[in-house]
């Protein structure tokens, strides 16, 4: 029945009333076949009873009986035609399917290039900084052999110089020896003459006092080179420092490509604190607000923490402490405590360094490490290496290292940090104030000096 419903065409299964799959077909005397219902119907409403297909006229309701073998036929064709449908909703189904999965396809090849990528990007890095090791500790080791070298020769000219200064002593005395030993000769034949004229004559001569120089306080000083290794070890320290501080500001700049745009959250602000619009700048203020005690909020410690968070990656911002007696920068996790005193260390989920008392600078590392700086930073820049555990501080005007912690182990998130402290009756209301991103001027002088260049 299968294989004689394949020779059949659509039209032959569909009834001409309702133009769907017969249901229940009849066959009238005429030999043409509807749904039971389809023509009982439509002879209730169309008299006299007429063939809707070759308008035969009936004058009496023919008796109408179900077509089992059209009724059959239908039937498969209408299980065929549902096999064909689901045939068909499966086919969109396996293209839908088969477009997702070449979309995921196309995801993990460009993952591919994008993690190749990255590996060339990590190999130039890596070439570029064994290419600037081997400059530096070349020209450090031309420095040291070079210093060693100066210094060797140094020693050795003076060495040579006294050497110098005894042989020529030594000559002189060698030849009032020879001097003094030809008299004491002269002296002992004459002592033996019996010829007293030839005694009374030489006598005068050898008994006069010999031209010899007075060697009592003549000595060959020892060349001194005290202070001499230090000298030249300080003279390395002072190309060594130089050569630190290109690199320190190579360093930099390397770091300030990753900057960020780093704003203020209000909602984890202490009440006392006061925040500019634009979410930069923060100090205390001496009137508490009424503010909701939500879980974020500081409560007791004056801090604020950044909007953004970092869980990857690297990240660099700035901020300007200039006329501040106290401030505290750096990073916490985003679980720390907001509440109630809070101790900044590692183990809490803080890394940042402090200043205290105008000049007290420290990390605070738990316990507590004394920074000594050559100048009073007026812009600390803060550098996070996620991977890396690494959390770094600059003296941005200075272009030298504050303090770095190392192998910390990151695993949530971290929001920058802000406690601008007191404001100490005045003495410390200055603001923290977060610079602007070093792109964003870039581009604004950039647009300028283009709008400067092609003004008619």
């Amino acid at each position: 029945m299968s294989a004689a419903s394949c020779l059949l065409s659509e039209d032959q299964f569909l009834c001409s009333i309702c133009l769907d799959v017969f249901t229940d077909p009849v066959t009238t005397p005429c030999g043409h076949n509807f749904c039971k219902t389809c023509i009982t119907q439509h002879w209730d409403i169309n008299i006299p009873y007429q063939c809707p297909m070759c308008k035969e006229v009936f004058y009496r309701r023919p008796e109408l009986r179900i077509n089992t073998f059209i009724s059959e036929m239908a039937a498969q064709f209408r299980k065929s035609s549902q096999k064909k449908a689901s045939s068909r909703s499966d086919q969109r189904c396996l293209g839908k399917t088969e477009a997702e999965i070449q979309q995921m396809i196309q995801k993990r090849r460009v993952k591919i290039q994008e993690i190749k990528r990255s590996v060339e990007l990590s190999r130039e890095d890596a070439e570029r900084e064994i290419a600037d090791s081997v400059r530096v500790f070349t020209s450090l080791m031309q420095s040291v052999e070079r210093g060693q070298a100066e210094l060797i020769d140094m020693i050795e000219e003076k060495q040579k110089t006294t050497e110098q200064q005894a042989e020529g002593f030594i000559k002189e005395l060698q030849q009032e020896i020879s001097e003094l030993m030809r008299r004491s000769t002269e002296v002992e034949q004459l002592s033996h003459t019996e010829d007293h004229l030839h005694l009374l004559q030489s006598f005068p001569s050898l008994s006069a006092p010999p031209h010899t120089k007075n060697w009592t306080e003549v000595r060959v000083h020892r060349s001194s080179y005290v202070g001499s290794v230090r000298r030249a070890v300080a003279q390395l320290e002072e190309t060594l420092s130089k050569e630190m501080k290109k690199l320190l500001e190579a360093e930099l700049k390397t770091v300030q490509q990753f900057e960020v745009d780093v704003t203020l959250d209000p909602d984890t602000a202490h009440p006392h604190l006061i925040l500019s619009d634009d979410g930069k700048q923060v100090n205390h203020g001496d009137v508490k607000k009424n503010l909701p005690d939500n879980p974020e909020r500081f409560s007791r410690c004056t801090c604020v923490l950044g909007k953004q968070s970092f869980s990857s990656g690297r990240f660099y911002y700035e901020v300007q402490v200039k006329g501040k007696t106290d401030w505290d920068l750096g990073v916490g996790r985003e679980s720390i405590n907001r509440k109630g005193k809070i101790t900044l260390n590692p183990k809490n989920g803080y890394w940042t360094i402090s200043l205290r008392n105008e000049n007290e600078h420290k990390a605070n590392a738990g316990p507590g490490v004394r920074l000594s700086l050559k100048s009073q930073p007026q812009k600390v820049g803060v550098f996070v290496d996620y991977e890396e555990g690494l959390v770094s501080f600059y003296d941005v005007d200075a272009a030298a290292l504050i303090y770095s912690y190392s192998s910390c182990s990151f695993t949530e998130k971290l929001h920058p940090f802000f406690s601008a402290c007191f404001n100490d009756g005045g003495k410390n209301s200055a603001p923290l104030i977060i610079c602007p991103l070093f792109s964003v001027l870039i581009s604004i002088f950039l647009c300028s000096c283009c709008f400067v260049h092609f003004q008619p």
